[in-house]
C-alpha cells in the first residue's frame, strides 16, 4: 500500500527508460488496484506486464471489497499474487486455520487459471515455523493441496514464489544456499507427481531481495527470479535487480 498516481507515473517512467537493459527477462509490476487503469494505460505496448496483489476465489456476488478474476481481465492483468504473507498475517486471512487458508488459495488459483490469469502463489514459513524446523511441512502443504485438487500438471500454468516470512521487512534474507535448498525441495515435491511440470515451473524467491544480493540468489540452479518487495519502490534499485536476473 504505497504510492500515488504521481509517484506511480514517475516510477513506471523511470523503469521504462531503462527497460532495454533487461530485455531478456519477463518483468511484471503489481500496483494497488486503484492504479490498475493508470498502469494499464502506461504499459500497454511496452515489454512490461502488470498484475494485482490479490483476488477473490469467487467470480461475482455479495463480497464487498473483493476483486474478481473477470474484473482483472478488464484491465489486461496477466498475473495475480495470491497467498502473500501480508494477506495471510494481517488481513482477511487472519485467524483462519492454515489448512483452510491453503484450500482457499487453491480455489483462488483455480479461478485465476480458468480466467486465463497466471497465478503467482506465495509459499513460506513464519519465524516460529522456521525456528522449529517446519519449513518443509509448510512449503509442501499448499503444493500437495493444489496437486490433490487440480493435478500436478495444473502447476505448469502457475508461478511459485518461496516467500520466507522471517526474511520479509526484517532486512534479513535467506542465504542463497538456504533459498536454493527450499526451491529444490519444492521442485522435487512436484517431480514426484509430474517431472515434466517440475522441470518447467518457475519458482521465484521473495524475501528482502536487493541489488547487492540479487545476482547470488539468481545464480542458484532452482531460483528462477525474484518477487521484489520494498526494493521495487526505488526505480534504480529495481532496475538493477532486473539487470541481475538478465545477466545470469
Amino acid at each position: 500500500m504505497n504510492g500515488s498516481s504521481t509517484s506511480t507515473a514517475r516510477l513506471l517512467n523511470s523503469i521504462l527508460t531503462q527497460v532495454e537493459t533487461f530485455s531478456s527477462v519477463d518483468v511484471a509490476v503489481f500496483p494497488p488496484a486503484v492504479y490498475l487503469k493508470q498502469v494499464q494505460e502506461a504499459l500497454t505496448g511496452t515489454p512490461l506486464f502488470w498484475g494485482t496483489q490479490n483476488l477473490s476465489q469467487f467470480k461475482r456476488g455479495a463480497y464487498t471489497g473483493e476483486i474478481s478474476a473477470p474484473m482483472l481481465n478488464d484491465f489486461g492483468c496477466e498475473y495475480v499474487l495470491m497467498g502473500h504473507s501480508e494477506r495471510r498475517c494481517l488481513y482477511a486471512e487472519i485467524g483462519l486455520d492454515t489448512l483452510v487458508l491453503d484450500k482457499i488459495i487453491a480455489e483462488k488459483y483455480a479461478i485465476a487459471v480458468q480466467e486465463g490469469i497466471t497465478p503467482i502463489v506465495c509459499i513460506g514459513e513464519s519465524p516460529e515455523e522456521h525456528e522449529t524446523g517446519k519449513t518443509e511441512e509448510v512449503v509442501t502443504r499448499l503444493l500437495d493441496i493444489v496437486i490433490d485438487q487440480l493435478g500436478a500438471e495444473a502447476l505448469s500454468q502457475a508461478i511459485l514464489a518461496y516467500e520466507p516470512v522471517w526474511a520479509i521487512g526484517t532486512g534479513k534474507s535467506a542465504s542463497p544456499e538456504w533459498a536454493q535448498s527450499v526451491h529444490a525441495l519444492m521442485r522435487e515435491r512436484i517431480a514426484k507427481h509430474d517431472k515434466s511440470t517440475a522441470d518447467k515451473v518457475q519458482i521465484l524467491y521473495g524475501g528482502s531481495v536487493k541489488e547487492d544480493n540479487a545476482s547470488s540468489l539468481f545464480s542458484m540452479p532452482d531460483i528462477d527470479g525474484g518477487l521484489i518487495g520494498g526494493a521495487s519502490l526505488d526505480a534504480n534499485e529495481f532496475v538493477a535487480i532486473c539487470q541481475a536476473a538478465a545477466s545470469v
